[in-house]
């Protein structure tokens, strides 16, 4: 899949353990509300994105959560007000720039090919991808994605939950969900890797 074309590499705000601290530290003082926040508030903008059309919406989310993270220094200072309303006010002006620049590959699909759902097989091809990528994982960053993400339930129990889970790790919640978002990063890539490899061999 092409990446959202609107900045160069060095201009793009990626996340470190340093700048998603200070990201949580702006979303609320304690650490597991600022997760649950930081969760809340990508969840909606993927579905701003999606309901707009766009044929990449976590990308979309992802721009907008790194160009806030740019701006920090200067956000925390001035702004006022709820956290998430600049969020998706600066996701105004990245749909815009999406929809100015985007190739045709990136443009929204016609609704009868966006909501196709994916036949048995194309699932069945995707689960076999999962235990392929997790399969590849180290055993200990297998471990953190099926006790991190692998149990229902929310609000307290899940935050009971992951907090219990960092201190049988000696680690904080905000390095646990950094270290869980990457590998899941990862994983997902892996899948789709995967499952184009394996869509192309057909």
């Amino acid at each position: 899949m092409s990446s959202f074309p609107s900045r160069s590499r060095k201009q793009r705000t990626e996340l470190t353990p340093e700048t998603f601290a200070q990201l949580l530290n702006w979303l609320a003082p304690d650490p597991d509300r600022a997760g649950e926040k930081y969760e809340q508030i990508r969840r909606g903008l993927i579905k701003i994105f999606r309901c707009r059309g766009s044929s990449i919406p976590e990308e979309l989310a992802d721009e907008t959560i790194n160009r806030v993270t740019g701006k920090l220094a200067e956000i925390v200072t001035s702004y006022v007000g709820d956290p998430g309303s600049y969020f998706y006010a600066v996701a105004d002006k990245i749909y815009l720039e999406y929809s100015r620049t985007a190739s045709a590959q990136l443009r929204p699909l016609p609704a009868e090919v966006a909501e196709t759902k994916p036949s048995s097989e194309e699932m069945e091809l995707k689960y076999e991808c999962l235990e392929d990528c997790l399969g590849r994982l180290p055993a200990h960053s297998r471990e953190i994605i099926r006790l991190y993400y692998g149990h229902s339930g929310g609000g307290r129990e899940k935050i009971a939950r992951r907090k219990q889970m960092a201190e049988q790790l000696g680690i904080g919640t905000r390095t646990l969900w950094l270290k869980a978002h990457r590998i899941r990063k990862s994983l997902k890539k892996c899948v789709s890797q995967c499952f184009q490899s394996k869509t192309l061999v057909q």
